[in-house]
């Protein structure tokens, strides 16, 4: 989660809010960073849903400098692993995730298999590519902060892909 706070008083508005900041905003390499490469390092940068933007500065700003922080997601319910794929290519959506928020690890373990580590492959679908059909399944879940959670045989060994399954939390 993110704290934003504007801080060109030009367009500033009373308050603060606080957002679910993703990495989907990819680099363009192609533009500076003064002329559109709004994504490109050293740059941090925020997209709002204009009801999110209205609440923090005027329709007209457009773009606006802004401070920020990072608080704690605060989570109901367990940390979710959508299953999508096919039978040699697991792509597990993890959403949910409390405490810091952010996977910069995932594991996942089958009921006959030890532990492998998952590659990112895009946002926050973390793939394998080994055979897990017919097998229960177990995560394990590290954040930027250094926490890991593990949610042990959270998926049943009967699961098809498009199921989601709820884990363990951060606390």
């Amino acid at each position: 989660m993110i704290y934003l706070l504007v801080s060109d008083r030009q367009w500033c508005l009373p308050g603060s809010i606080v957002v679910t900041a993703t990495n989907f905003c990819p680099l363009n390499p192609a533009l500076p960073s003064e002329k559109g490469g709004w994504c490109n390092p050293p740059l941090r940068h925020f997209d709002l849903s204009q009801p999110a933007f209205l609440r923090i500065t005027q329709y007209k700003a457009e773009i606006v400098p802004v401070a920020y922080r990072r608080v704690p997601c605060v989570r109901r319910g367990g940390i979710r692993f959508q299953m999508n794929g096919h039978p040699y290519f697991n792509l597990v959506l993890i959403t949910n995730v409390g405490g810091a928020g952010d996977v910069h690890v995932a594991a996942i373990k089958g009921s006959r298999l030890e532990w492998q580590q998952m590659k990112q492959n895009w946002g926050q679908n973390w793939q394998s590519d080994t055979y897990f059909n017919g097998q229960s399944l177990s995560f394990k879940v590290t954040t930027s902060d250094g926490r890991t959670v593990v949610s042990n045989n959270v998926v049943p060994a009967n699961w098809s892909f498009g199921q989601t399954f709820s884990g363990s939390q951060f606390r």
